[in-house]
């Protein structure tokens, strides 16, 4: 046989020590690569490089010559396990980062303190003429021009500018007067 790593494998598989020593000393080079390259840790890498010669030499009889080279058996043990490590590694990336997150919904009474001020709000509309009001909601809610407004209720530009002027002020002095 022209594999030495598979002549070993099949000695180690008999449990010959001497042939898992040399096994060792043949392949561990190339698997701490391979380890190293997958699991970009050392000291993991080196544990797992460990765990890996003993699943060998638990496992060296599943070995067959006629299914492939040695060494590519070997490699696909050590693959295998760092694949297991890596999928067993917590995500704390970003459970970590969840922790840190502020909670942004409003607490109870911040709801609550908003609620009396969209009540105060609407009571304070209600004191308006309606054709202002409609003016202020139509500028500061639906975003509408003075020119648009102004065409909208048929007054001229600078009477809609006075309305919405006005209207605010009233507003301001609504909601001050309620707290």
């Amino acid at each position: 046989m022209d594999d030495p790593v598979a002549d070993l494998l099949i000695r180690c598989a008999a449990q010959d020590r001497t042939a898992f020593r040399a096994l060792y000393a043949a392949t561990s080079a190339k698997l701490m690569g391979v380890l190293l390259r997958m699991l970009q840790d050392r000291h993991e890498a080196e544990e797992a490089l460990q765990e890996v010669y003993t699943r060998i030499w638990l496992r060296a009889q599943r070995f067959d010559p006629a299914r492939g080279r040695g060494m590519t058996w070997v490699i696909a043990v050590a693959r295998h396990l760092a694949i297991d490590r890596l999928r067993a590694r917590p995500i704390a990336t970003e459970e970590a980062d969840y922790e840190h997150i502020p909670d942004s919904t409003p607490r109870a009474e911040s709801r609550l303190v908003a609620l009396g001020e969209a009540r105060r709000i609407v009571d304070c509309f209600g004191t308006l003429e309606p054709a202002r009001a409609a003016a202020l909601r139509g500028a500061y809610l639906d975003g509408l021009s003075y020119a648009d407004l102004a065409n909208r209720h048929s007054v001229p530009l600078n009477t809609m500018r006075t309305w919405l002027r006005r209207g605010l002020m009233a507003l301001r002095n609504c909601m001050d007067g309620q707290r």
